[in-house]
């Protein structure tokens, strides 16, 4: 496949992650008496990576993360070279779903990018008030289990056609355990785009959602290889 159609699925995949993850905690999570909370968020979040699973998967492996792409680099089933493009696909369809998102929220009267905008946190910014160490290790250890399950979901000898499902229920999983801790990152695109918006803290503290993901992921892949050597 030609890498600008990799590119091109990558920016519409993860702009359609971050419009749909972050739209639902900035839109609908505490909507007046029809708010979806925490598991709705969580869901939406699944939802984003399952449909495109199925929809740009055959283009360009639905990565959606930069930390994805680091992850089956590490376990042997992505090239080096399209790392470069791959997470700047990914970067730049955050920002525009978040464009998009702020869009549409600043449409409201009252609506204040201070409230977070679904930006990621730690310390003062975690939802939950935890601290940075709690942070990173949440960060860390949600996507080493996160690409242990892309990994093994795309493994050849797994059944073939449904890793989505997997992959998606897995991620949902993730953010019912760490959104009172970070907001959930385990991604790094999906972090920056609302950061940018926000700026100030979100900025500031972006650093951790980029490093611990990243460190997570590549772990991931390091590991499953050893687990599955020669067979992926």
């Amino acid at each position: 496949m030609d890498l600008s159609k990799k590119m091109a699925a990558e920016f519409i995949g993860t702009f359609w992650l971050v419009l749909g993850g972050c739209g639902s905690a900035v839109l609908a999570a505490a909507f007046p008496e029809v708010g979806i909370g925490l598991l709705g968020v969580s869901l939406a979040f699944g939802l984003t990576v399952l449909t495109m699973a199925f929809a740009i998967g055959h283009i360009s492996g639905c990565h959606l993360n930069p930390a994805v792409s680091f992850g089956l680099w590490a376990g042997g089933r992505f090239s080096a070279k399209e790392l470069g493009p791959y997470i700047a696909a990914q970067v730049a369809g955050a920002i525009a779903g978040a464009a998009v998102l702020y869009v549409i929220a600043s449409g409201q009267a009252g609506f204040d990018l201070s409230a977070g905008f679904a930006s990621n946190g730690y310390g003062e910014h975690s939802p939950g008030g935890y601290t940075l160490t709690a942070a990173l290790v949440t960060e860390v250890v949600m996507t080493f289990g996160f690409l242990i399950v892309i990994l093994g979901a795309t493994h050849k000898l797994a059944p073939a056609g449904f890793a989505g499902i997997p992959i998606g229920l897995a991620l949902t999983l993730i953010h019912l355990v760490s959104i009172p801790v970070t907001n959930t990152s385990v991604n790094p695109a999906r972090s920056t785009g609302p950061a940018l918006f926000v700026g100030d803290w979100a900025v500031s503290q972006l650093w951790l959602f980029w490093v611990a993901p990243i460190v997570g992921a590549i772990l991931a892949g390091i590991v499953y290889r050893w687990l599955a050597p020669n067979k992926d």
